[in-house]
């Protein structure tokens, strides 16, 4: 997405790339569509809060109608598996887009639509209502900018800094698609996150945490923060960090002598890092955690920590900070009936279920750690961390206990594993399932007619991003961060004695985890353990995609294949299933489960040797970043030539349109 809108003429076509024009419903020079006049608009409270409120669902995170919501977007990393792997885990696959990709701004130009026009109102008093108010609907633009920002400070690095609208003049419109570099790129969000944590209140108004409020504020800031210091400090000396040996930036003038505010790439590493620990401890130091009692099928309150991440209303949950609000006659979701069968065909990996801790805090492998094994589901769950416990399913356990009449989709007791299925409704890719976000209310079962809450921001990730941030900043543990790692230890029901864990921690049985690795290197079981905390208390909740990508923790998969396993399918479980439900072979087409011969766990991804996935995940540098579309260098060129566009390729990409990375 480009920020022109005009008509692009055909001489500046190449390729394979045929474009007429561009749409108009993605570029900065396009207003708003409202029946209400423009000098009339934005001048009351109510309306920045209708405006704010409308920029939400566009920008946030939240549940899909049909599919299994944030539950399903670990999908496709070493957590969480679907049946198809994505492309990028095929290099070759992944390819130059021709039009839109990442590059885009429409959410940008709302933002500065709004502040444009509301800031200079505010300062003359041009704005009606209660000013508490009138500042924190400001505030909520500020940080939903932010957001949007961070959006592509991830997908794409560098970006154009861009903070009001533009005419619609072709020269101007160019000339803002400088690339900003990736530091300055974050330390813009860190600003506009300041802004709206300032003018902020802690209690939004009219919403409660239906709204973004300061603590949202200042827990995205950690986030942001916490992702550019560990991403400079493990890309270091790459051409993924600016001034890195071959950054494509220093290729163009605007960017040929950028030095780095704080001097030193060293410099920014810890100014990131020291601000993602002061904003976390902001939210941590003053946010409870809600409680643990290790109850489940109950409907009652006797677990409010199972019963959080299900909720009609989250409003009591201290931990939830934001919250998408469902209605079953206006927006429903699909993920408590998806919740009660195989999750939307979104299984969790062995390596995710062997990642949690014993309960006395001993990894599985450990001498004198108690584990059962994994011949059958209640076994791997046995003496665990008591999310496994709480969030693993097995079968037999109970997936409604009311209104069951109501539903005609509600799956009462749950199945052994529907492994050989095809429908996504049914299929359980991996054999492991997950109970996060699971009601036991089957009102919630009718397709499509699901209404629970969707959590967008919760607390309990500030504890994290302040232990982590601590480490890898000093190179230690101080006393804040030591004692949020055992709060959330003792909300899991494991031993709050971290230092047996790490001493009993072997980082040579801990490489199936992906994060185990940055710049494929085995970390310090100290970091690794943090890590592992992080893992195991966002499971399934959307960060883990974001985290590989921060630790550089992908580069092991360059030249090892990564051959993604579920349950131990041929041991005594392979008993719960018919011959033809466990047909295999690699070449016979009808095989609907992977070879024994393969291992003794299902491999979804290796079922037909004609599947791309068939000989495991693989990684290349440049996948790290998404590449730029060709239509933006296109439209921003002199003359059909690319070379003259002042936009320039990620690392390993080119400018042409369905070419996969090269010499990278």
């Amino acid at each position: 997405m480009s920020f022109l809108r005009h008509k692009i003429k055909n001489t500046l076509l190449i390729g394979a790339v045929a474009l007429a024009a561009v749409s108009c419903n993605d570029y900065l020079n396009q207003a708003p569509l409202s029946a209400i006049a423009p000098d009339d608009y934005l001048t009351d409270e109510s309306h920045l809060a209708a405006y704010t409120v409308r920029r939400y669902p566009d920008i946030l995170p939240s549940h899909g109608r049909w599919d299994f919501g944030t539950f399903g977007t670990d999908a496709n990393t070493d957590n969480m598996a679907v049946p198809s792997l994505d492309n990028k885990f095929i290099p070759g696959l992944w390819r130059v887009p021709a039009v839109d990709g990442d590059w885009g701004f429409t959410n940008i130009f709302q933002a500065n639509y709004f502040l444009e026009n509301v800031l200079p109102r505010y300062k003359s008093g041009g704005i009606t209502g209660t000013d508490a108010n009138i500042r924190h609907h400001i505030g909520e633009m500020y940080f939903l900018r932010a957001f949007e920002y961070f959006k592509k400070l991830q997908a794409i690095g560098d970006f154009p800094i861009i903070r009001n609208t533009f005419p619609d003049n072709h020269e101007m419109l160019t000339a803002a698609s400088i690339r900003s570099p990736r530091t300055e790129v974050a330390r813009f969000i860190i600003s506009d996150l300041d802004s709206a944590a300032l003018m902020m209140q802690n209690n939004a108004p009219n919403g409660g945490t239906n709204r973004i409020s300061k603590k949202v504020a200042q827990l995205l800031k950690s986030r942001v923060a916490l992702y550019e210091g560990t991403w400079l400090k493990y890309f270091k000396g790459t051409a993924l960090v600016p001034n890195g040996p071959e950054w494509p930036g220093k290729n163009k003038a605007y960017n040929a002598n950028y030095q780095f505010q704080s001097g030193s790439i060293e410099g920014e590493i810890n100014f990131f890092l020291t601000q993602a620990m002061a904003a976390a401890k902001e939210v941590a130091s003053t946010t409870a955690l809600v409680n643990n009692t290790g109850v489940i099928e109950s409907l009652s309150s006797d677990n409010p920590y199972f019963n959080m991440f299900s909720a009609e209303n989250m409003n009591g949950y201290s931990e939830v900070l934001l919250w998408r609000q469902y209605n079953r006659t206006l927006v429903t979701n699909n993920v408590a009936v998806n919740a009660m069968a195989g999750n939307y065909a979104v299984g969790l990996t062995r390596s995710m279920t062997e990642s949690f801790l014993m309960a006395n805090g001993l990894p599985i492998y450990a001498a004198g750690s108690g584990y059962k094994g994994d011949d059958y589901i209640t076994d791997v769950r046995q003496g665990r961390d008591g999310r496994l416990n709480l969030f693993l399913k097995e079968p037999g356990q109970k997936n409604v206990l009311i209104n069951l009449s109501q539903s005609t989709h509600a799956t009462p007791v749950e199945p052994n594993p529907q492994i050989w299925e095809s429908s996504t409704e049914k299929k359980y890719s991996t054999g492991y399932t997950i109970r996060k976000g699971l009601t036991y209310d089957a009102a919630h079962a009718s397709n499509g007619s699901g209404y629970t809450g969707s959590i967008t921001f919760r607390a309990v990730e500030a504890y994290l991003n302040y232990i982590e941030a601590s480490y890898e900043k000093n190179g230690s543990l101080d006393g804040d961060a030591k004692n949020y790692w055992q709060q959330i230890r003792t909300r899991a029901k494991v031993s709050t004695d971290i230092d047996a864990t790490i001493a009993a921690t072997q980082m040579t049985k801990e490489t199936a985890d992906w994060g185990a690795y940055s710049a494929n290197q085995l970390i310090s079981p100290t970091l690794y353990n943090i890590r592992r905390e992080r893992r195991n208390e966002l499971m399934a909740e959307g960060l883990r995609y974001m985290d590989l990508k921060r630790w550089r923790a992908m580069d092991q998969m360059i030249n090892t294949p990564y051959h993604v396993e579920g349950f131990k399918l041929w041991g005594p479980m392979k008993a719960w299933y018919t011959a033809p439900q466990l047909t295999f072979g690699a070449t016979n087409n009808a095989a609907v489960v992977s070879d024994p011969a393969l291992s003794q766990y299902l491999r979804p991804h290796q079922i037909r040797s004609n599947a791309d996935s068939y000989k495991g995940s693989r990684w290349t540098l440049a996948h790290y970043l998404t590449p730029i579309a060709a239509q933006h260098f296109i439209i921003t060129a002199t003359g059909g030539d690319v070379s003259t566009s002042p936009i320039y390729q990620n690392p390993g990409w080119t400018a042409t349109a369905g070419s996969a990375p090269i010499g990278f």
